[in-house]
């Protein structure tokens, strides 16, 4: 536990690799697992070193939505480098993310480097018309700026539909997969908007993502559309995951993402949060849902 893979090398690295590669790279993509506390603590650890060693990113948070935008510009603005009150600015609490104690020395350490904070994920609302009318929902112009009108390779689009089944503990009906695949997708070019636009801002020398580890992986997510978007600059990936019991073979995590390799630069495994089964943490709010999406298809 707490030992670093990096995968295109088949061997282990230590954390100052890890520093090495982020600051020779304009976008640094650090995945998460949303309540893991330890994963918190390491990605306000690496953007600190970044800003120390003299990077000058934005840095994006999935949580926000583009909706806040003006909420934290507005705290920001007034507080200055203080990220104690943004939680409450912003409405965190009614946000359904982990506690925004979680968060706050991630926002410190990029507000202690003086880096604009971003929102980078679509507004609920879009992801709830994306989710039932599609791409179109988006507009012919945002489908086009973001390249979405340039699908996933299909291996990709069906591993990206069977993780999407997996977590939602087998349990989702076909009607609400490809749905969520389509938000998924359309959520990942928003993202890799975001850092591009971020890092073009003055002053800012490329631009960090903090997010949900699917979503940083780089077969396709986040770092797949910056490819296209930006293929001229450099992106790093880092996946923090939790380790099995008994299992400390870094090959033998590769199958939870469907592949023969972990899909990211470097993988930092971390103790679990809890022992719990998600799956059954989780069973009565999936029945719910599923019995609401059902339900709405009848009517």
């Amino acid at each position: 536990m707490g030992r670093i893979w990096q995968p295109a090398e088949n061997r282990f690295a230590e954390p100052e690799a890890v520093v090495a590669a982020l600051l020779q790279s304009p976008f640094a993509l650090l995945g998460e697992k949303h309540d893991n506390v330890d994963h918190h603590r390491i990605q306000a650890w690496l953007l600190g070193r970044m800003v120390r060693g003299g990077r000058r990113p934005a840095v994006a948070f999935e949580m926000f939505d583009t909706d806040q935008q003006d909420a934290l510009a507005g705290y920001l603005a007034s507080h200055g480098r203080d990220a104690a009150g943004l939680g409450e600015a912003v409405a965190w609490a009614r946000s359904g993310w982990p506690d925004w104690a979680m968060y706050q020395p991630i926002a410190q350490a990029a507000l202690d480097g003086d880096a604009p904070l971003l929102a980078a994920s679509l507004p609920r609302r879009t992801v709830r018309a994306v989710a039932k009318d599609g791409l179109e929902a988006l507009g012919a112009a945002q489908v086009d700026s973001l390249g979405l009108d340039r699908p996933l390779p299909p291996h990709e689009a069906a591993n990206l539909r069977l993780e999407i089944v997996e977590t939602h503990c087998n349990q989702l009906p076909d009607s609400m997969v490809d749905p969520m695949v389509t938000v998924t997708v359309a959520k990942d070019g928003h993202m890799a908007d975001a850092l591009v636009r971020g890092a073009s801002l003055p002053g800012r020398d490329g631009a960090v993502l903090i997010a949900g580890g699917g979503h940083t992986r780089t077969d396709r997510g986040v770092p797949w559309h910056l490819r296209r978007m930006a293929p001229e600059k450099l992106v790093t990936s880092i996946g923090l995951i939790e380790v099995e019991p008994e299992e400390s073979d870094p090959a033998a995590y590769a199958a939870r993402f469907h592949g023969t390799a972990l899909p990211f630069d470097f993988v930092w495994f971390t103790p679990r949060a809890d022992e719990d089964d998600p799956c059954e943490a989780y069973a009565e709010q999936l029945q719910r849902a599923k019995e609401r999406h059902l339900k709405k298809q009848s009517d």
